[in-house]
């Protein structure tokens, strides 16, 4: 269900992004300009949602700064469209009625809103201290590898490795902490019917699988997105 969720939620995303105006001739230079910010910032906040580096390749990576990774996280916690999937999942729990406890209604849609933010805040804080205590960079990087099957294996090992400052994989131990906090914490303010430590071990193994199909997605994301792009400069 989570990973029904995330690439309905790409869908949506990416046709957004591939929306196209017609300005007047008068205006056709501002427009221009105006419309390929808009494109950037909007492109950078999706790559930034999904902890990609943009379409950079792996042989590319070079290893962030603190700073950069203060900002990086910075702009994690503040990014537009984390507040928007955090209620586009608050939503599907609320047809589901999950948990029962809190019921329908305003009340209700706010606590299970507040849950899944509260998750994801824990679960990327924690990523980031340790990600900076042991040096992991948990950012998605293309494979730049030819192939679906190839793409697809690299893509799937993401979910449980990470880059050292060095540019080798290894398991992470910040990005599999981060969603452990966030599963196991959460038993501490859910209702009864989900605060045993067996569910959290299920929503752990949820989250976990996931992120790993998740993986493909980003491996994926910019050859989707590169056609409407090469679309809109046309128009």
């Amino acid at each position: 269900m989570c990973r029904r969720r995330c690439i309905l939620f790409l869908v949506i995303a990416v046709n957004a992004a591939g929306q196209a105006q017609n300005p007047t001739p008068a205006a056709q230079d501002d427009a221009n300009v105006s419309s390929k910010q808009q494109d950037s910032g909007f492109m950078n906040s999706v790559f930034n949602l999904f902890n990609m580096a943009g379409a950079q390749k792996s042989k590319e990576f070079r290893a962030m700064t603190q700073s950069e990774r203060n900002r990086h996280y910075f702009e994690s916690m503040i990014n537009p469209l984390s507040f928007v999937r955090c209620g586009f999942s608050a939503g599907i729990d609320q047809l589901k009625d999950k948990p029962e406890e809190w019921q329908q209604g305003a009340s209700g849609y706010g606590k299970r809103y507040a849950n899944i933010f509260a998750q994801y805040s824990i679960q990327r804080t924690v990523t980031y201290g340790l990600g900076s205590a042991l040096h992991e960079d948990t950012r998605y990087f293309n494979s730049g590898k030819q192939g679906f099957w190839p793409r697809t294996g690299y893509a799937l090992s993401n979910g449980v490795l990470a880059r050292h400052d060095d540019g080798t994989r290894h398991f992470s131990f910040s990005q599999v902490g981060g969603v452990a906090a966030g599963a196991f914490l959460a038993r501490t303010w859910l209702p009864q019917s989900q605060a045993t430590a067996g569910d959290g071990v299920v929503s752990f193994g949820i989250t976990m699988g996931t992120n790993i199909a998740m993986g493909v997605m980003k491996e994926f994301l910019p050859d989707m997105v590169r056609p409407l792009t090469r679309k809109k400069h046309k128009k």
